[in-house]
């Protein structure tokens, strides 16, 4: 590595990377800069015609790929992320086009190909893993046909000896009894197992280059981190070169061996790992940094960027994050900065590097990074309502169970579970798809039945058969935020409608200038503009359509809100906004909220109790940062040992614990419900909670 290159290392980086020898950044530099491009993009421009406008999705960007390495292009939605890498492997929609730059590979320039060119390029030299399994794998046909044609077309394999090709590739990535596999269609697969598919169906095909486009986005943590280690066990195996897409840091962190930071279309910041987490550049690559949960204190709002993208139907002059930018210059918004080389492996696109420009402070939050293995900040001066000695019960859950279907179809879906929430608190429930997190707020909101057990609010029984004036008080006093907002949005109905429906139903405006006022205030208490009330759902950005849901909720007057997955498919940045938003309602409003995620990192941020859930039964329950200093349950302690850190050298580190059920031997000591230390609460046997009060000290 250049001498610029180990001046730019901190004292303490050079600490980690002496103790980590296993992560290291400066032998990876060496072996990349000593290579040629395997693949290399020079000023890519590409346009999209979209009714009758021109719309530039890549602004004259350039990118080498090196062989063997992991590169992770990061960015928000519409940075560009997709659409550059879709070049690479002849996938643009028929309304786009690279109409400017080159990109090299193999000695050929694939922005010249044209369809009947890319057939001996896509699958079989650069394949693609798409975001959703479910639209990329066909329904109608078993998994091994699927499979099996891409050995057939890219291996020349044929009968017998492709299907026991199949095979091993479904062993490979991790699915067991692959002849029974083999035969069965994609709706019988888990999430987590259907993009083990869509991988297997890429590596079928022996690519030199692997593009995943957003890989682990809608998995749990636990799915997560067994595709990410899937990915770099076969890459090991098959020495491909590797692209990760995504917006998730922590994902970065674990894998990549550099980083691509894009916005506007461009790429803005590129260099080792190591070099934009610890020393980042671009004020965006703060801002990106700056508003994941994990930095963030307690109590205190995260960084959110403001503004949103640019249009990238207009021209843009000067740097394209500058109007979203506090520390912007006035060059900035008149001409376009160049890329300066910080060092051999770093470059960046930002004027603050210019040696005339003056000296900025990087955010203290980022200086935080290398303290993520301790416990997050937590402002002193929080309220915690659980810890008020005059505390008020709003939700009781008693012995709750809920059932589906009937006979031998009969499915528990939550199995004796009991928790109260206070009143002001944000009581948040965790575990794997299919725990019963949804199916609990649910069956508390009145949408899911209640089979046995009883739901109380305010000491009153909400569950089972109820009066009409009950009814009609907990549909006023409870609301619930969706995972999805476009799927929860009716698409056909403009914004004014969608947050004034419950208004509607229970006549509660004086008169329509009246469910007006109301449907504006609504709108600018979640930061939206009043003039959106016109608009239809399919106008917005994702994060502002989860704001759309949660006008909706609050135009009720609720005390009460069930927040299901409301930030799990959100940008980093919007995630922090959404963060924001609920944190501040609950103070201006008094709002109390169950928040129902998957992502331990949010849920360590925003929550004052946790309770994990597995199968449909609560295994441990406890305030959020006794919940992450000693975690008792073996479940929990699973979960939480596959929560991703940005800090690179503790992400590739960490040691993944799997969690195994057989370890309880509940057949002749059965489990109970026992409060270990004060509100720490946790699901076992005798043995097991002899061995609980042993490590806490008991």
């Amino acid at each position: 590595m250049s001498e610029r290159t180990s001046e730019k290392i901190s004292a303490g980086m050079r600490e980690q990377i002496d103790a980590l020898q296993s992560v290291d950044f400066e032998e990876k530099a060496r072996k990349i800069l000593a290579r040629e491009p395997l693949l290399s993009a020079r000023d890519v421009e590409v346009t999209f015609s979209l009714r009758g406008n021109k719309l530039t999705a890549i602004r004259r960007t350039s990118l080498d790929l090196y062989e063997g390495e992991t590169l992770a292009i990061v960015g928000e939605s519409g940075s560009g992320k997709s659409v550059f890498t879709k070049c690479f492997v002849g996938m643009l929609d028929k309304n786009g086009s690279i109409t400017h730059g080159s990109i090299m590979y193999q000695g050929e320039d694939l922005a010249q190909f044209r369809e009947k060119d890319w057939l001996k390029i896509r699958g079989r030299k650069i394949a693609m893993v798409t975001q959703d399994p479910m639209t990329s794998l066909n329904p109608l046909k078993t998994i091994g046909y699927q499979i099996q044609e891409s050995v057939e077309l890219h291996q020349g394999l044929r009968g017998k000896a492709a299907r026991h090709e199949v095979y091993r590739i479904l062993k490979a990535v991790g699915i067991s009894e692959p002849e029974r596999r083999y035969r069965q269609y994609p709706h019988e697969f888990s999430g987590g197992m259907r993009q083990r598919v869509v991988i297997a169906v890429a590596v079928a095909c022996r690519p030199q280059i692997l593009i995943c486009d957003e890989p682990t986005t809608a998995l749990d943590v636990t799915i997560q981190a067994q595709i990410l280690d899937l990915i770099r066990r076969l890459q090991k195996e098959q020495n491909m070169t590797i692209i990760y897409i995504t917006h998730d840091l922590g994902v970065v962190a674990n894998v990549a061996d550099r980083v691509a930071v894009m916005y506007g279309g461009q790429i803005i910041e590129i260099g080792m790992a190591n070099e934009v987490f610890f020393h980042p550049l671009h004020p965006y690559t703060w801002a990106l940094l700056s508003a994941l949960p994990q930095l963030g204190v307690k109590g205190e709002k995260l960084p959110a960027i403001d503004g949103t993208p640019p249009n990238l139907f207009n021209k843009i002059s000067g740097d394209a994050f500058a109007p979203r930018n506090r520390r912007a210059l006035n060059i900035d918004f008149l001409e376009e900065p160049p890329m300066y080389e910080v060092t051999a492996t770093h470059m960046v696109k930002s004027w603050l590097q210019d040696p005339r420009a003056p000296k900025v402070e990087q955010p203290q939050s980022i200086q935080r990074l290398s303290e993520t293995n301790k416990n997050e900040g937590t402002d002193p001066n929080a309220y915690h309502p659980h810890l008020d000695p005059n505390r008020e019960t709003l939700i009781e859950v008693r012995d709750l169970q809920v059932t589906f279907g009937s006979g031998r179809k009969k499915f528990v879906a939550v199995d004796h579970v009991n928790f109260e929430i206070y009143k002001g608190e944000t009581f948040s429930l965790v575990g794997e798809s299919g725990s019963g997190k949804t199916t609990i707020g649910r069956a508390i909101v009145r949408i899911n039945p209640v089979t046995h057990g009883e739901v109380l609010f305010r000491g009153e029984r909400i569950s089972g058969k109820i009066s009409r004036e009950m009814d009609t008080k907990v549909i006023r006093s409870m609301q619930m935020i969706f995972q999805d907002p476009m799927a929860s949005l009716n698409e056909r109905a403009k914004v004014d409608y969608i947050i004034s429906e419950g208004l509607i139903n229970y006549h509660l405006y004086e008169d329509e200038p009246d469910r007006q006022d109301k449907v504006q205030r609504a709108l600018r208490e979640v930061g939206l503009l009043p003039e959106f009330s016109s608009r239809f759902p399919h106008e917005f950005s994702g994060g502002q359509r989860q704001r759309i849901g949660i006008a909706r909720s609050l135009i009720m007057q609720p005390q009460f809100i069930v927040a299901d997955e409301p930030i799990s498919a959100l940008d980093v940045s919007i995630r922090a906004q959404v963060l924001n938003l609920l944190n501040d309602l609950k103070k201006s409003r008094g709002l109390t909220y169950l928040f129902i995620a998957h992502d331990l990192s949010v849920v360590r941020f925003i929550s004052d109790r946790i309770a994990v859930i597995h199968k449909g039964r609560i295994v441990e329950l406890a305030e959020a940062e006794e919940l992450f200093a000693h975690p008792l349950h073996p479940y929990t302690r699973a979960l939480l040992s596959a929560v991703p850190n940005p800090n690179p050298y503790i992400e590739r580190n960490k040691k993944l614990l799997v969690y195994d059920p057989s370890v309880h031997q509940y057949k002749t000591d059965k489990p109970v419900w026992t409060e270990i230390l004060p509100g720490h609460f946790v699901y076992g046997n005798e043995p097991e909670l002899d061995g609980y009060r042993r490590e806490v000290g008991l």
